[in-house]
């Protein structure tokens, strides 16, 4: 099969045949006719994440169609068109058996510890724990689209965030997740401000419903202008984009009681942002992480999808060949990206 690799951590990701995967006795592989480039991709190809091993193929958050499955699968067949959550669950261990797939203590990330889906075949673990069936009015880019940024960000409002009708939504970053953020945070009535350093962005999520925009590069005081626009503060916070300045503005955003929700990766010098503890303390804020969404829930997103109250088609901005992945993958060490999601057609 075609692949995109790279040896080397930084180095060059290049297109090149590889032997094609073949199911575990529990597992399957997809033909991917869809997969999303994310931040998470750039994180992994830069050396941020420890579980890779050279070489690698990168990719998390895609759709396609089986193309094979072991002998121990019993709900899927090839032809079957799927998605998949970018945590992988192994469906026994004391985590899923609560039914938290996402924090699985055995946990598979395609992408991460095991090679991806920038590829036309990826395969997957635990095929009956963690393929989920696409309906048919939803095509490949669409459900890609919902991939880890949208699914996370999905249940980091409603889930972790608690987002309700009228409660102010501070989203710190509008790349792929904080712009899902938006649309999931218009969709349920919340009142959604958007943060960012990208005009494009900005106006993309003015676009999707955010009532407010806040440009951190001409703000001096950004947690400030947020509590201004919100009437005292957020109830909810979001730092989508992962750094010490975001994730300290968007604690510092909150209103007395608020929920700040970290998605965003964490890494390098941004690993140990400095807290304010005592603001922590003194107002009874609530930190607490988001970590993707396990594939049982995916119903509920999905039938919202179907009815069209949520659009993530909306939120792809670009379609690119494999063959141009690793120049989009590289290009994401700039101070920007472009606005929405970028979804690879291999």
């Amino acid at each position: 099969m075609r692949a995109l690799v790279y040896d080397e951590f930084g180095g060059p990701a290049v297109v090149r045949e590889v032997p094609d995967p073949v199911p575990t006795s529990h597992g399957a592989v997809i033909r991917v006719e869809a997969t999303g480039l994310c931040r998470s991709d750039w994180h992994g190809w830069v050396g941020h994440d420890p579980d890779i091993a050279l070489p690698h193929v990168p990719g998390h958050e895609f759709a396609g169609v089986v193309a094979a499955v072991g002998g121990e699968v019993r709900g899927w067949q090839p032809g079957d068109r799927v998605t998949v959550p970018f945590v992988c669950a192994c469906g026994t261990c004391p985590q899923c058996v609560a039914g938290d797939h996402q924090v699985c203590d055995n946990q598979f990330q395609p992408g991460f510890s095991g090679w991806g889906s920038f590829a036309d075949l990826v395969a997957i673990d635990h095929a009956d724990v963690n393929l989920v069936a696409l309906p048919d009015s939803v095509d490949a880019v669409t459900a890609a689209s919902l991939g880890c940024r949208f699914a996370t960000a999905y249940r980091a409002v409603l889930a972790q965030g608690r987002v309700t009708d009228g409660q102010w939504l501070a989203v710190h970053g509008c790349g792929g997740v904080g712009l899902s953020a938006v649309m999931i945070g218009v969709s349920v009535g919340a009142r959604v401000v958007g943060v960012d350093i990208n005009p494009a962005a900005l106006e993309m999520a003015a676009q999707l419903g955010a009532v407010a925009t806040v440009d951190a590069t001409t703000t001096p005081n950004v947690p400030a202008a947020v509590r201004e626009l919100t009437e005292g503060g957020a109830h909810v916070s979001l730092d989508a984009l992962g750094s010490a300045a975001t994730c300290v503005a968007s604690i510092r955003s909150l209103r007395k009681r608020g929920r700040h929700v970290q998605v965003g990766l964490l890494a390098g010098t941004d690993a140990r942002p400095a807290v304010p503890m005592g603001r922590l303390i003194a107002h009874e804020l609530e930190i607490v992480g988001s970590h993707g969404m396990a594939a049982h829930d995916y119903g509920e997103m999905l039938a919202l999808v179907e009815s069209g109250r949520l659009r993530p088609d909306r939120l792809v901005s670009a379609r690119i060949g494999l063959d141009e992945a690793g120049q989009a993958l590289a290009a994401m060490s700039g101070a920007t990206t472009p606005a929405g999601m970028t979804v690879i057609v291999p």
